[in-house]
């Protein structure tokens, strides 16, 4: 027999009214207003003039627009899911305060994009694909637009794998490559992104935080299982760090540019490095998600052992 197909929310009729605006998650509606007042423009927020690519070798260079760009192809994957998940908040009326954050949230992710792809065109041009597609499996996409819409998966799973997890590794990786970066527009542009990623971070802690208490015990495995899945197949496959994912030329060549745009000062960090802060993440994710009644499976990847 074949596979069961999705039930997708587009199958759906749209039922709007009665339209419900009030704050029912005083904690999301408050990074809504901050998110608000903390806007910045990617032309005018990064000190631009201290790039100086003339300063860099052709080789740096290239190498920097090989790691920008990538920043900028999964920056983008955040754009397309955002819109998925605001049909799952207004089609089955969830709390307001979701509604309103993500809409902040879709445009700070496309400021990351922006803000990655501009650093790339600057060192001499964008890089629209991987080199090799063999790398794109790696890089493509989470799956989270999928989730999003499918009826059989509980909004709380598609929240708790997307920001528990996923944007709590993100954001970690993001603020220890802003210490690391030593070009000053490299770290003016990780510490903006790190300032927004803070509030993604905390919407999802702050949305289970709210839904754990009338969750089923069926909902709750839910969340383990979608948690699970990212960490393995997602992040341990080399979604944004490349010497994660399955090692091959492309991967290899990839892992090279981000060691020499990190002798560079321009972005990106290396394996040795990076190493301890993911272990870090992993096992923080897996304490804090003890209290929703389950316990995170161990990882294993060659590079790193078990977590």
């Amino acid at each position: 027999m074949g596979a069961t197909a999705m039930r997708s929310l587009l199958d759906e009729s749209e039922s709007r009214f009665p339209l419900d605006l009030g704050i029912r998650i005083p904690k999301i509606r408050e990074l809504y207003r901050v998110a608000t007042a903390r806007q910045w423009d990617p032309l005018k927020a990064i000190p631009w003039d201290t790039l100086r690519p003339e300063d860099y070798t052709e080789e740096q260079r290239l190498a920097a627009r090989m790691y920008w760009s990538r920043r900028t192809w999964s920056e983008y994957g955040a754009i397309s899911e955002s819109p998925a998940l605001q049909i799952r908040f207004c089609q089955e009326h969830h709390e307001p305060d979701l509604r309103f954050f993500f809409t902040l949230r879709t445009q700070e992710e496309s400021r990351h994009a922006e803000v990655s792809y501009l650093f790339a065109e600057k060192l001499g041009g964008y890089i629209a694909e991987p080199k090799k597609a063999a790398f794109q499996g790696s890089v493509a996409t989470h799956g989270v637009r999928k989730m999003a819409l499918d009826l059989d998966t509980p909004l709380a799973a598609t929240i708790a794998s997307l920001v528990c997890a996923a944007e709590e590794i993100a954001f970690d990786m993001i603020h220890h490559v802003a210490k690391v970066s030593t070009n000053l527009a490299a770290k003016t542009v990780f510490k903006l992104i790190a300032r927004d990623e803070v509030r993604h971070c905390a919407f999802g802690w702050y949305y289970m935080e709210h839904r754990i208490p009338t969750m089923t015990r069926d909902e709750i495995l839910h969340v383990q299982e979608a948690t699970e899945i990212m960490i393995e197949k997602v992040y341990l496959n080399g979604y944004q760090e490349p010497w994660l994912a399955p090692d091959t030329p492309a991967s290899r060549e990839e892992v090279e540019a981000d060691r020499i745009t990190y002798e560079a000062g321009l972005g990106a960090t290396v394996e040795t490095l990076q190493k301890p802060v993911f272990i870090g993440t992993v096992k923080r994710v897996r304490k804090l998600m003890q209290p929703w009644g389950f316990t995170l499976k161990p990882f294993y990847h060659p590079r790193l052992g078990t977590i």
